[in-house]
């Protein structure tokens, strides 16, 4: 009878012992996608919103199990505001683990091209605890930007299409700070040279880049385009560039630039203003730029689009040499208007 009982007792204490090492180390997620995200704010990261959002969410299948764990690891003591991935299958023990060794998940920025500071901040907020309005609100105040060398104007030369990580919790000027080392490593002497030789100083560089990233994907073609503008800069004319309109107009769609447009009245409408615009219009690629330092001593002074619409230009000396290609160029989108017409009617 005694056996019995003594069998009977280690039955349930081995059955105790098997639950608790299933809650413990067990899959301890409840939801059917790859992973989640726990966010801890720096506004509160308290054990106590923890355990609320928890609560509140189904991340783990039991809280309970989620503080019996995390009290004999002291987790309360040990938190640490960020973003935190919760990968389908994890035990409750490497949640524990991961919140007390703080083991964030980056916040992984790889973008091509932004137009405006106002998108970037918008691209910023939705990836960052702090929102567009901060990042915004850094992008204007000239005495913050000034220690990186920029204005409200210039910001942008301080941003570099790449790959960067951050933490989530990463405030708008430990954002710009990442991007400006990276500004600050790919302004070589041999490119701050190169940037002198041109008469420019490499945030003019990176203007100027900006209007050749939008005028053409064909990278073949920028140091030539760059040479244009150059060409025109020096000579102390109105670089009458497109681009700069459609900038003004804060329009990136249009396909035509009607005379009407070309009255706006803004310091980026290089056809009333000489001179370069206060600041970028794009953040042109690390190649783009490349193209303008390297840019050859050539005289052209105009240029357009072909006419066949492959995307790459006419180059001219002269004024009267230029109007026929123009001319040429006119003519062809006017007959892809009337087809397009045609077909809608």
């Amino acid at each position: 009878m005694k056996f019995r009982k003594l069998r009977l007792i280690l039955v349930v204490l081995v059955a105790l012992v098997g639950i608790s090492a299933w809650f413990v180390f067990g899959s301890a997620t409840s939801f059917s996608e790859k992973n989640r995200f726990l966010y801890l704010s720096s506004k509160n990261s308290t054990y106590q919103a923890l355990i609320q959002q928890l609560e509140d969410s189904d991340l783990v299948k039991s809280v309970s199990a989620f503080e019996f764990v995390a009290k004999r690891f002291d987790l309360a003591n040990h938190l640490e505001p960020g973003k935190y991935e919760i990968k389908n299958g994890m035990s409750v023990l490497s949640i524990v683990r991961m919140l007390k060794n703080h083991r964030q998940s980056p916040v992984v920025i790889n973008f091509n091209k932004f137009r405006t500071k106002e998108q970037l901040a918008g691209y910023l907020g939705k990836r960052f605890e702090n929102d567009s309005l901060s990042f915004i609100a850094l992008f204007t105040n000239n005495d913050s930007l000034n220690q990186f060398g920029l204005d409200s104007n210039t910001v942008m030369a301080g941003v570099f299409p790449d790959k960067y990580e951050f933490n989530w919790t990463s405030t708008p000027v430990q954002v710009l700070k990442k991007f400006n080392a990276q500004k600050e490593r790919f302004w070589t002497e041999e490119r701050k040279a190169k940037a002198t030789q041109q008469h420019l100083s490499p945030i003019q560089v990176y203007t100027l880049a900006s209007i050749v990233e939008e005028e053409t994907n064909a990278l073949d073609e920028k140091d030539t385009i760059a040479s244009v503008y150059l060409n025109r800069f020096r000579k102390g004319d109105r670089l009458q560039a497109d681009p700069t309109v459609k900038f003004a107009l804060k329009n990136f769609t249009l396909k035509r630039i009607y005379n009407d447009y070309l009255l706006v009245e803004s310091p980026y409408n290089t056809y009333k203003y000489k001179g370069l615009p206060p600041g970028p219009i794009c953040t042109p690629s690390k190649a783009t730029i490349d193209a303008v330092l390297n840019a050859p001593a050539t005289n052209y002074y105009f240029f357009v689009a072909k006419a066949d619409f492959s995307g790459r230009h006419e180059f001219s000396v002269t004024f009267e040499e230029h109007v026929t290609k123009a001319n040429a160029f006119r003519a062809a989108q006017d007959e892809q208007e009337r087809i397009r017409n045609s077909k809608n009617k």
